[in-house]
């Protein structure tokens, strides 16, 4: 999972819920590392720890490369080596983060050798019929979501809370829950 925001956070629960053994998650910003783990993720990877780029220290780490990838940051050349980690063959790559109008190039031999690209907003879901079966299994604690509500906040404050949300204060998990009923002019952290 390159990108370990909101997004990135909810594909790792997703992948948990999924089965998956092994969950890499990949950030530039180690202070997203606990809240990772404590989601799911096996492996906490900062690229910038390393003298190779990404997709060859996975491709080490994993005999080849990665079943799935998951980018959910929105930069290109981070799309690019989301694809790039997927195992040569058969890997495939989802593409979850919104990037503004931008063209998306690699090497052609990336999509011949096997690999697939996909790309999903809103997990290529049709929220007509996930968002109740979401609500269901959130319900029957399937999956907990609510490591990733980091402040509850009366609306009133909600520039503070775009605030927390810009300057990454936000546990650097991006989540912040919009408690309409309080009246209450305080932060509530969680």
């Amino acid at each position: 999972v390159f990108g370990l925001g909101g997004v990135g956070l909810s594909v790792v629960i997703g992948c948990k819920v999924a089965g998956a053994s092994r969950i890499f998650g990949i950030d530039i910003n180690p202070d997203k590392f606990a809240k990772a783990k404590e989601l799911g993720v096996t492996d906490c990877i900062n690229p910038r720890d390393y003298d190779k780029p990404i997709h060859e220290v996975l491709a080490r780490m994993t005999n080849g490369g990665v079943d799935y990838s998951f980018e959910c940051v929105g930069d290109i050349d981070v799309m690019v080596s989301a694809l790039k980690s997927c195992h040569f063959g058969f890997g495939t790559c989802m593409i979850n983060g919104v990037v503004p109008s931008s063209i998306l190039s690699f090497e052609p031999m990336l999509m011949l050798s096997g690999r697939t690209l996909k790309g999903a907003l809103f997990g290529n879901l049709k929220s007509k019929d996930w968002v109740p079966k979401l609500v269901s299994d959130y319900q029957a604690k399937k999956f907990n979501l609510d490591p990733l509500v980091t402040h509850v906040l009366p609306f009133d404050k909600i520039n503070e809370g775009l605030e927390l949300l810009r300057c990454g204060k936000s546990q650097g998990v991006g989540t912040i829950q919009w408690n309409g009923t309080s009246k209450s002019s305080s932060v509530q952290e969680r």
